[in-house]
């Protein structure tokens, strides 16, 4: 076990002890940084004692680094002047690099500077720390995870939450982690050094951004985007509790929005809100989406939760019309065929994406979310926002990206909300009309 020569935060003392994999993510003013900053100093002064005198070799790496300035090389620099390190212990401090005692080396790097080749010049290192790791891909992940075969040999990863699908949530929270990796959750409250200015930084951030409160300070997963079209409206709801727990009237019938990415009955991505209207209230009961899966898996899931014909309205944007060119048959046909009383939403044109937004924000305070069953649909919601010109400083419209379908079914749901509410009022009224209401 590593002893750190300075105070370390009772949260951190875990990643004192020797493994493959160490982690810590949390919000800003946990001290993760400046822990592992610390460590690395430590490590570099106990490693030639332990290896005859071969010092170490670190890098410090981001996914993508322009510069020095957006490395950890500032930080370790500021750490050896607290600690009254310098040349006179082993510590020179180069323009891109650190050397250490015994003849080690620190160096500082972007994933994006490495190929399948060059990242073997690693081979040898015993330290890597990434730093920001929320925004590593895949692909680095990769490519980095086998190059650090020294005996002995750790992987730090200190990030911020962003997504719970981004690469190194998956890699370290998730079900399946490495063998003896060791991660911790830090944020402000577990810092017991927590600097008056920063003490005051969280509380601004709490009044005047409460959307981003959680992920900036909390360690919360992005949840709203700022700028995002219904960021307000969803903190909102949140505080008010209407995203949370919400029961389904069993005597109501369900309506099912779709978004449809691509035409015919082989398009690529879908996505549909399960909502309920009750009174003055829309009930959104359940999300689903789905990226290359056949329509009949779309079924199955309807089925599964007994969103049944006689129970269920499928309402389709106006591409559910259109038929696949291979196989010549289009959503509409295909969900009638299996039983279902299907509505296809006509095409309203170039300000249809417009029409939906403001639809949507005018009925946010009548709409609850279940929050167990929408989640992934309360995160599109959360992430849609406007593309910008940044040259000329305007909007664009809708950015395209995996939260648009999502949204997109959300905003056909709320263009059609107040046919559906007139045409439930008419049921209602005329005791003439079947007891099935929807």
């Amino acid at each position: 076990m590593s002893v750190l020569q300075i105070p370390t935060a009772k949260v951190f003392v875990p990643l004192l002890e020797p493994a493959r994999y160490k982690g810590a993510y949390g919000g800003r003013g946990s001290g993760k940084s400046h822990f592992f900053g610390d460590l690395l100093i430590d490590d570099c002064l106990t490693e030639p004692g332990n290896s005859g005198g071969e010092g170490m070799r670190a890098v410090c790496i981001r996914e993508v680094q322009k510069d020095l300035a957006q490395s950890s090389k500032l930080l370790i620099e500021s750490k050896l002047r607290e600690r009254g390190l310098s040349e006179a212990d082993g510590f020179k401090v180069y323009r891109d690099l650190i050397s250490v005692p015994g003849d080690g080396i620190v160096i500082f790097k972007g994933m994006n500077d490495y190929t399948a080749d060059s990242i073997k010049s690693l081979e040898g290192f015993k330290r890597g720390w990434w730093e920001e790791a929320q925004t590593a891909t895949l692909h680095s992940l990769n490519l980095y995870r086998p190059t650090l075969r020294a005996e002995g040999a750790e992987r730090w990863f200190s990030w911020n939450p962003r997504r719970k699908s981004d690469p190194v949530d998956v890699l370290l929270r998730g079900a399946e982690r490495p063998t003896g990796s060791i991660v911790v959750e830090a944020n402000w409250r577990d810092n017991p050094w927590l600097t008056s200015e920063l003490k005051q930084e969280r509380e601004d951030c709490l009044r005047q951004q409460p959307d981003q409160y959680e992920h900036i300070w909390e360690g919360g997963y992005v949840s709203v985007v700022a700028g995002a079209y219904y960021a307000s409206h969803l903190t909102e709801a949140r505080r008010a509790g209407r995203i949370g727990a919400v029961p389904i009237d069993p005597l109501l019938s369900h309506h099912l929005f779709f978004d449809i990415g691509g035409t015919g009955s082989k398009a690529d991505a879908v996505s549909i809100w399960a909502l309920q209207f009750v009174g003055l209230q829309i009930r959104a009961v359940n999300y689903y989406e789905a990226v290359s899966q056949p329509l009949a898996t779309h079924l199955n899931w309807m089925r599964e939760h007994e969103y049944l014909p006689k129970r269920a309205k499928v309402w389709l944007p106006h591409d559910g019309s259109s038929n696949d060119k291979v196989y010549d048959i289009s959503y509409e046909s295909a969900i009638k065929a299996a039983g279902y009383d299907v509505e296809v939403v006509p095409n309203q044109g170039r300000g249809a994406a417009k029409a939906r937004i403001e639809a949507a924000r005018r009925l946010f305070p009548s709409i609850w979310f279940n929050e167990a069953t929408t989640q992934g649909g309360l995160d599109a919601l959360g992430w849609y926002h406007e593309k910008k010109d940044e040259a000329r400083d305007i909007g664009l419209g809708p950015e395209h990206d995996w939260s648009s379908h999502g949204a997109d079914a959300f905003g056909l749901a709320c263009v059609c909300a107040d046919e559906i509410r007139k045409e439930q009022n008419r049921v209602i009224q005329d005791p003439y009309k079947a007891f099935r209401r929807g």
